[in-house]
């Protein structure tokens, strides 16, 4: 069907994907398994120079799944933010919410994101918990979340009235760490009524967590975020 004759959705999930072949399909399943009417959402997923089966997995989740809306882009160039950018400048919807490959929305969250919109807020980071039963990994998500609502940060996957990310120019794609901080604290000097949605989440893989042995992981993680918090470090490697 041509894409001028599908209905247009009012809620588009942008899924940037490096190498993402274990998990992409747990983030499209998710966005399919929203209690939203699947006609009002779209999934794009920015295939971001993989070298595995990434693209090959999204292919055959849209056919196995044709009532979901997918649309699969091509991003060469290296840089979640860029990948980011170019999902939204596709997307057609109301509303951005920002998925990353490796991570799940709860069922309710796009209720709770439009919900949101429709009380002012044309903008918000959204709770993060670990997709693990590891206490260590739950833990680690736990205590960032409560600093989160302890000192009102603004941070890390977030939604985006689709009009506003235009007019402030999206992400700055020169950053490899905190875009979305960056982004949701450029929208808070602007004077916009930026939230924090508690009411639903997304669950998302511990894996960095687990990247050095004896669980240093949790400490090299924990200070590079810190440390990206403050604006240290923004344009390192990641």
């Amino acid at each position: 069907m041509p894409l001028s004759s599908t209905p247009v959705p009012e809620v588009s999930v942008v899924i940037p994907a490096h190498n993402e072949e274990a998990y992409v399909r747990h983030a499209l399943a998710s966005v399919a398994a929203q209690r939203w009417p699947l006609a009002q959402l779209e999934a794009i997923v920015v295939n971001n120079g993989s070298i595995d089966a990434t693209a090959e997995v999204v292919r055959t989740f849209m056919v196995e799944q044709p009532g979901l809306a997918v649309r699969l882009l091509d991003e060469l160039r290296p840089g979640l933010a860029r990948a980011k950018n170019q999902g939204a400048d596709a997307a057609r919807g109301e509303w951005l919410i920002f998925l990353d490959a490796d991570s799940r929305m709860a069922p309710d969250l796009v209720a709770a994101v439009v919900r949101r919109g429709q009380q002012g807020y044309p903008a918000g980071s959204i709770a993060v918990v670990a997709d693990s039963g590891d206490w260590l990994d739950r833990g680690f998500f736990a205590l960032m979340e409560f600093g989160k609502r302890r000192f009102g940060i603004h941070a890390q996957m977030f939604y985006c009235a689709r009009s506003l990310f235009q007019q402030v120019g999206g992400f700055a794609e020169d950053l490899q760490l905190a875009e979305d901080r960056e982004l949701l604290c450029r929208l808070e000097r602007a004077g916009v009524a930026v939230c924090h949605v508690t009411e639903s989440y997304i669950a998302t893989s511990p894996r960095r967590l687990h990247s050095r042995p004896l669980r240093l992981g949790v400490l090299t993680t924990f200070a590079r975020w810190a440390l990206a918090h403050g604006g240290v470090g923004r344009r390192w490697r990641y």
